[in-house]
């Protein structure tokens, strides 16, 4: 016996209730939606300006050509479908469901300025970028500005919160675990700034992007500017200068900033999860949650591990657009068509990891005690400040020791020590005395800097 029909794609089942909402623009009836968009906007414009001897359409008339769009729904989806099976173009069934609604409204005079002068693809490029903005604007930003509020709240939180770094997996000089969290922030914001200011462009200049056929319809217009003015009227910018297609050079900018982001956040996800498996956060068991199908006391990380395989994936797609899209064989080839289709598994791996990885911060808390712990059983980690101190003090000319770094080197370079070796190590030291009480108040927890102050760096 064979199952009913199944969805193919986790995105589509296991994952759906996450990320739907991209389904509103990046899915087969968000393009269609957006490409009716752009053919009713370029039939109201072309009657608004009067051209070929049309008037422009009453209020009325306007109202319920954009209801086509503000009402697509699953009428129109499955009309559309109905027509596609008889055209074998998706294009041309837009533009027939365009053209039926003109007939219900009386308006057959002007149903030959439907898809007027248009190449297909100067609908779908148009159309792809309005639900590329729309998806990024909103969806994803907010997706990614969720996960960058919470770690901001956490790094307030953390700011004074001592801990000893690692730095090539190797006990090193002590941070704080707030300043740490608000590398992540500063790193995202500034990521985040740069897809804000993205730009969506497109075309709108015919089979080949020379205006032939509207040259040909019409020598005295201006259709430069009649083209700039209908994509800006979008709210995209205008690309003066392409073959038959949008050079899509945007989208490949567009998706390696994500791409960036995917990574960053991946980066964060490896941090956190490893921060964890060392006990610096403990995770907060969530009511009847299981961790191990045989280990009853475990809480696994798995909203770490979840976003960092979605990552991967989102980047290994979106990674694949960026360097595809680019490229068209002469004035046009047909890769791109189906490789766009594909945008929204882009974006849905991407947002499945965004929530994973928002919900994870919310479910660990960090365990002061750990941190404590590792810090006062590394006490060597104050070799850097007494060499440093050293060095200050023979500059200064109240020291006469010879290559400090070689002497602290010795004492310190594979070897445990602990408090009162520091201090008869430190009391011995031929240095002035204001600087040897510095350095025998010194500890590994105090040894943190200026990292709560950096917190701050993010206001």
């Amino acid at each position: 016996m064979t199952l009913p029909p199944q969805v193919l794609s986790p995105l589509d089942g296991r994952y759906h209730a996450v990320v739907s909402p991209l389904g509103e623009y990046l899915s087969e009836a968000g393009l269609n939606r957006a490409r009716v968009t752009v053919e009713v906007e370029w039939l109201i414009y072309l009657t608004d300006h009067s051209m070929f001897g049309t008037s422009p359409l009453s209020a009325a008339n306007i109202a319920a050509l954009r209801a086509l769009v503000t009402d697509f729904g699953q009428a129109e989806i499955d009309e559309l479908a109905r027509l596609e099976a008889t055209t074998r173009h998706d294009v041309k069934a837009v533009e027939y469901l365009v053209r039926a609604k003109l007939s219900e409204l009386g308006l057959d005079h002007i149903a030959e300025l439907t898809h007027f002068a248009c190449t297909s693809e100067d609908i779908n490029n148009l159309s792809y970028a309005l639900i590329v903005r729309d998806a990024t604007k909103n969806i994803w930003l907010p997706a990614l500005s969720s996960v960058i509020a919470r770690l901001r709240e956490l790094s307030v939180d953390y700011r004074d919160e001592a801990m000893l770094a690692k730095t090539h997996g190797q006990p090193a000089t002590p941070t704080t675990m707030g300043k740490e969290l608000a590398v992540f922030v500063y790193r995202l914001e500034r990521i985040q700034k740069q897809i804000e200011h993205s730009e969506y462009l497109g075309k709108f200049s015919g089979a080949t992007g020379t205006f032939s056929a509207h040259l040909a319809a019409d020598p005295a217009a201006n259709w430069p500017q009649i083209s700039e003015e209908f994509v800006t009227g979008l709210g995209l910018t205008w690309n003066p200068l392409t073959t038959q297609i949008e050079s899509h050079d945007w989208q490949a900018e567009l998706y390696t900033k994500i791409s960036h982001a995917n990574r960053v956040v991946h980066n964060l996800a490896t941090d956190i999860w490893t921060y964890i498996s060392m006990g610096y956060f403990r995770q907060i068991p969530q009511a009847g949650a299981t961790g191990s199908s045989t280990m009853p006391h475990k809480i696994n990380p798995i909203r770490f591990e979840n976003a960092e395989a979605n990552l991967e994936l989102s980047c290994a797609i979106l990674d694949s657009l960026s360097a595809t899209l680019v490229t068209s064989r002469l004035q046009r080839d047909l890769t791109d068509s189906t490789t766009q289709r594909n945008v929204g598994v882009g974006f849905g791996h991407s947002l499945l990891a965004l929530d994973n990885i928002r919900r994870g911060l919310s479910e660990i808390d960090l365990d002061p005690q750990a941190l404590a712990y590792d810090l006062d059983t590394n006490w060597e980690i104050l070799g850097e400040a007494i060499q440093t101190v050293i060095r200050a003090e023979v500059a200064a000319g109240r020291s006469t020791i010879s290559d400090p770094y070689a002497l602290l080197k010795e004492l310190t370079r594979g070897k445990r020590i602990g408090r009162d070796d520091l201090i008869a190590f430190v009391s011995e030291l031929e240095i002035g005395d204001e600087a040897k009480a510095r350095l025998l108040e010194l500890t590994p927890a105090g040894y943190v800097g200026l990292a709560s102050q950096l917190v701050d760096r993010l206001n």
